[in-house]
């Protein structure tokens, strides 16, 4: 099975952004960027389907700060072949632009199936998946959490809220957003992604134009506004409840 992955990079949460002076995006300066952690899951998941059922997998991702090092690790995980969009990518760039230039080398590669995270925190304007699905004229399902294929059929394996999980036929090729995979992604030791900065070769591949049309014009962003603090009320049970019971009177819930 042809394998293609699509992984992008996002702002890493665990640091505190900032915005940067012209108030309409992020200062860059020590912002630093991480794989959106969906991809990873869809990256593992075509991992255990070249595993179980052979074939290869390609990961495809923009050519952004830090993107080389995503791209090695993919390797020692056991991706097969690696390839960079290089040329007008900035960290803002939007889905439907990356959804775009995507298409484009997607279409050469030609592949049964594409996996890519089913979300990104830092989707303003749709998820990647569905954008290239319709580019590429192919079906689409997210929210998955389990690949099973047979012949030119795949099955995969739906969450839906309350619990509950559905299983549905898909015919290759598709394109699908994975919420988890099988199982957690693998861990590589530093000492294999090094040996696999020697051993790969990113294939850069140039893109004629960034269409970045479709998505979103930003024009101020802001940190949240801190509202009025909560009240602590103190007291045993029967008085809390008692402050409770007027409070709500005083609103007009009760």
């Amino acid at each position: 099975m042809n394998i293609v992955v699509l992984v992008k990079l996002v702002p890493d949460l665990v640091e505190e952004l900032e915005i940067d002076s012209s108030g309409a995006t992020l200062d860059t300066t020590f912002m630093r960027m991480i794989i959106n952690e969906p991809d990873e899951h869809a990256l593992e998941q075509a991992i255990i389907l070249k595993e179980r059922e052979g074939g290869e997998v390609t990961v495809l991702g923009p050519a952004i700060e830090d993107i080389d090092g995503v791209l090695f690790t993919a390797f020692a995980k056991g991706s097969d072949r690696l390839i960079k969009l290089v040329d007008g990518f900035e960290l803002e760039v939007n889905n439907h632009a990356l959804a775009r230039a995507f298409t484009s080398v997607i279409r050469e590669l030609n592949p049964d199936l594409v996996l890519t995270g089913v979300q990104a925190h830092n989707d303003l304007d749709g998820s990647l998946g569905p954008l290239v699905a319709e580019y590429l004229g192919m079906s689409y399902v997210g929210y998955v959490s389990g690949v099973t294929s047979s012949g030119d059929k795949l099955t995969v394996r739906k969450e839906y809220p309350g619990g509950l999980i559905g299983e549905m036929e898909v015919a290759i090729p598709a394109v699908l957003g994975i919420q988890s995979a099988e199982q957690p992604p693998r861990y590589v030791a530093i000492s294999k992604v090094r040996q696999a900065m020697k051993t790969a070769t990113i294939d850069e591949q140039t893109l004629t134009e960034l269409d970045p049309s479709g998505g979103p014009t930003v024009s101020q962003m802001f940190q949240p506004q801190v509202g009025e603090r909560a009240e602590m009320i103190e007291g045993d049970i029967d008085q809390i409840a008692a402050k409770l019971v007027e409070l709500f009177g005083d609103l007009g819930v009760v």
